[in-house]
């Protein structure tokens, strides 16, 4: 039965509404008027930092960022409006003037960073950064949250930008566990403390107290070993932390990252397995608490 001028045939599935109204587009403002909405109806559409990531270009955060300071378009139209949306099927967007080309196939990699490595796309100082040492991945991808140029262990990286957002919010509570060696032996009282939470400046000259965290002593000596989880992820954190209750921190290692355990030589990175992708998604939802607080 042939379809009356004006009226979407929404009855037919989705890949022939589609083709219906490209066939239509020549029609649009005259027989057909109504035929350049059948997408609509059937392609939500999204928000640009959200398509952004997902073509492996940056994380949602820095999406954000790129929108803000006029460095995308939509159809040739800079857009800098935080919350625009575009389709990803039938909107064109550019980065950079770079036409980006849908959503990339996921790559994430666990990477144990070595001391002597910032944790950057790029540094204006030229020292060497964790990207030096992926090589040979198919498609971009960039780090999950940040070890600094001092500390080591267990990084994640990918171009996932869903996952790296929730993963990257204060809220999304997933564990992370260091080894942190420390100079001197800090008292139980300073312990204590630590687990309860202190107060810690940030890097805007801020002060906040951190929530509490899990210690215990993994090996006694005059400088001591501790492992510690915390579930934030403020910069410089662990040795922020330390200093508060009177005590340099000489080395630190990330080992655990929600359920993510170092297993790689220093320098060294693999793909997750499809199961530990399904375990990261479901912590970064639900929160991982980590092991049970010593006494």
């Amino acid at each position: 039965m042939p379809v009356p001028p004006g009226l979407v045939p929404l009855c037919l599935p989705t890949p022939a509404l589609k083709l219906w109204a490209k066939l239509c587009s020549p029609l649009r403002g005259s027989e057909f008027p109504i035929a350049s909405l059948a997408l609509k109806f059937t392609m939500p559409l999204e928000r640009l930092q959200k398509i952004i990531a997902a073509a492996g270009v940056a994380s949602r955060r820095k999406a954000e960022e790129l929108i803000s300071s006029g460095h995308v378009q939509v159809n040739g139209t800079v857009v800098t409006e935080l919350g625009s949306k575009a389709d990803p099927e039938t909107d064109h967007v550019r980065v950079n003037g770079k036409l980006l080309h849908g959503a990339q196939r996921h790559v994430y990699l666990l990477l144990n960073k070595p001391k002597g490595y910032v944790t950057t796309m790029s540094d204006p100082e030229k020292r060497p950064t964790v990207m030096d040492l992926i090589r040979g991945v198919k498609g971009r991808v960039y780090p999950v949250g940040r070890l600094d140029y001092a500390s080591e262990g267990l990084l994640l990286l990918t171009n996932d930008g869903e996952l790296a957002h929730r993963l990257m919010k204060a809220a999304s509570h997933v564990a992370k566990t260091y080894v942190v060696k420390v100079a001197g032996t800090p008292k139980e009282e300073a312990i204590a403390k630590l687990r309860a939470g202190v107060s810690i400046a940030t890097d805007d000259g801020k002060r906040v107290k951190t929530g509490p965290a899990l210690v215990r002593v993994v090996k006694e000596a005059a400088n001591p070993w501790y492992e510690i989880t915390l579930v934030e992820g403020r910069n410089r954190q662990i040795r922020r932390m330390f200093e508060a209750v009177g005590h340099h921190v000489e080395k630190i290692k990330r080992v655990r990252y929600g359920p993510l355990t170092l297993d790689v030589p220093p320098g060294k990175f693999r793909t997750l397995t499809l199961k530990e992708v399904e375990r990261l998604n479901s912590a970064s939802k639900t929160g991982v608490t980590g092991s049970k607080q010593s006494a």
